[in-house]
C-alpha cells in the first residue's frame, strides 16, 4: 500500500493482493520505519468514512459497502473527507515507465 499526503489530501494506492486483502479481512496496514520511530498507517472497513491520527498512525476507515462495490467494480478509486481533509484511496495501475519489479502486482492498465 503506497500512502501519498500533499496539502490536506490523503491518498492511498492498493495492489491487485492488497484489494484482494482488505476484501476478505476488511483491514490493511503498513508501516515505515524512521530511526526514531515508526509511522503506521492502515485502511479498515467500518460504518463511516474517517480519517484519524494518534500516536504515530493514520487509520483511514469507509464504509464497509462502498469497499465492497469498488472491488467488485471497474472504478479506480473512492473519495471520501474527514473534516478538513480529502481522502482518495485508488487502485494501483501498472506505470508505463515503471519497471517490471515497479509494476509488479499492480492493475493493467487499460
Amino acid at each position: 500500500m503506497k500512502l501519498r499526503l500533499h496539502g490536506n489530501q490523503l491518498r492511498l494506492r492498493l495492489s491487485q493482493s492488497e484489494v484482494g486483502h482488505i476484501g476478505t479481512h476488511g483491514r490493511i496496514a503498513a508501516d515505515v520505519k524512521f530511526a526514531s520511530g515508526t509511522l503506521s498507517y492502515s485502511l479498515e472497513s467500518a460504518e463511516q468514512a474517517a480519517a484519524e491520527f494518534e500516536n504515530g498512525a493514520i487509520r483511514v476507515t469507509l464504509p464497509a459497502a462502498q469497499i465492497r462495490h469498488w472491488i467488485q467494480s471497474d472504478e479506480t478509486g473512492i473519495e471520501a473527507t474527514s473534516g478538513p481533509l480529502r481522502i482518495l484511496v485508488e487502485k494501483d495501475f501498472a506505470c508505463e515507465h515503471g519497471s517490471a519489479s515497479d509494476n509488479a502486482d499492480t492493475f493493467p492498465r487499460r
